[in-house]
């Protein structure tokens, strides 16, 4: 009996304890945050580094974009469910906390080891973190209320270990470019997302009166909509630079306008009564940012990704109206619909992304086609 009592607690206090002895042992600062370094010490006029060139300065304004689109976006976007207000909110702030600190250390196994074996950590070490988040808090929409605080930890820590293999052998082996992780992290999450919740699937889920929402539980849900709605070009364009950052900013504003614009048209459209549906306009305009996530830096052009856009809220719309309901037959309840919002849409981005790269050519991107 005391074990059931405290078991939750134990096992965080356990994962917590290990996380932390690995970071002992295995991290530390990179170069640019260490004190240690003996150009740090000096001003720019005495050859020491110049403040202005360390990657904080370049990279604070949208890592914090992203830090809002994933506490705040997520976690209300979630609170459409009267009764899962508290769990949507507090668990979105305890997986994304476990997530970061996992993927650390398991992104940073993979890529950023240096010649002693130490984990170097800078602010992209932490925004890879968030990155890893994104994608276990899109897994835990599809089981939103049918999850244990338990199983989530397990959960979170297992997902981060194959999301992060799985986008290094994509991005790093196969050299697929996918800068807003319209695959590797919107796709991935909705799919392992779906397998927990096939596992997790009981017979009386659909008939659960839990499964409801109100007024204010929907009006907080549209304050995780608007969130993740104006942040979404950060989180698209903050792995790049320069002209590739300025384009992907472009791109996604105009494919969230697009999904936007066609939500409402087909939530009219699809109700007998032509009114629009709530749950539509708090996901499905949110669409067009994760379809444009693949191709966001690339040469698509305004009117390419507005197209995008609008055909990510379509498919996702639909899917809302028509697909959700017909899984259910198939024992795969998803909550929050995170197939709709992020695994077609996902999938259309990796698509759209294939087709893009096989035409690009020198006229589009000079030398940058190389690199």
């Amino acid at each position: 009996m005391a074990w059931k009592k405290t078991k939750f607690a134990t096992s965080l206090i356990v994962t917590q304890m290990t996380l932390t002895l690995l970071m002992i042992f295995f991290v530390k600062y990179d170069e640019e945050a260490d004190a240690s370094i003996p150009r740090h010490s000096f001003t720019k006029a005495f050859v020491g580094a110049d403040p202005d060139d360390n990657s904080i300065e370049k990279f604070y304004p949208m890592f914090q974009d992203v830090n809002v689109m994933i506490f705040v976006g997520f976690g209300f976007l979630m609170t459409f469910l009267r009764q899962h207000g508290f769990s949507a909110t507090g668990y979105t702030l305890l997986s994304s906390a476990l997530a970061v600190q996992s993927a650390i250390l398991i992104r940073g196994a993979f890529s950023r080891v240096d010649n002693t074996g130490y984990i170097l950590l800078d602010i992209k070490g932490i925004l890879g973190g968030l990155f890893s988040s994104a994608t276990v808090l899109i897994s835990f929409g599809a089981i939103l209320g049918k999850i244990s605080p338990l199983q989530l930890i397990a959960m979170t820590v297992i997902e981060v270990i194959v999301a992060s293999a799985n986008e290094y052998l994509g991005t790093a082996i196969f050299k697929a470019s996918d800068v807003g992780g319209s695959v590797f992290i919107h796709s991935f999450g909705a799919y392992f997302g779906l397998a927990v919740a096939f596992v997790l699937y009981r017979k009386d889920t659909k008939m659960s009166t839990k499964e409801e929402s109100t007024k204010t539980s929907d009006t907080f849900a549209m304050i995780g909509t608007l969130f993740l709605w104006m942040y979404w070009p950060s989180f698209n364009a903050i792995p790049v630079y320069g002209d590739a950052r300025h384009r992907a900013v472009i791109n996604t504003y105009m494919a969230l306008s697009g999904s936007c614009v066609a939500t409402f048209a087909i939530s009219s459209l699809t109700d007998q009564n032509s009114k629009f549906r709530m749950v539509h306009i708090q996901n499905a305009t949110l669409a067009g940012g994760v379809a444009m996530g693949a191709t966001a830096d690339m040469m698509t052009h305004p009117y390419g990704a507005l197209i995008i856009g609008l055909g990510a809220g379509t498919i996702s719309t639909l899917g809302y109206r028509y697909l959700q309901p017909a899984l259910l037959r198939i024992h795969l309840h998803d909550t929050c619909g995170v197939n709709n919002l992020h695994g077609m849409p996902g999938i259309l981005g990796g698509i759209v992304a294939a087709i893009v790269a096989a035409t690009a050519d020198e006229t589009q991107y000079n030398a940058n086609l190389y690199e």
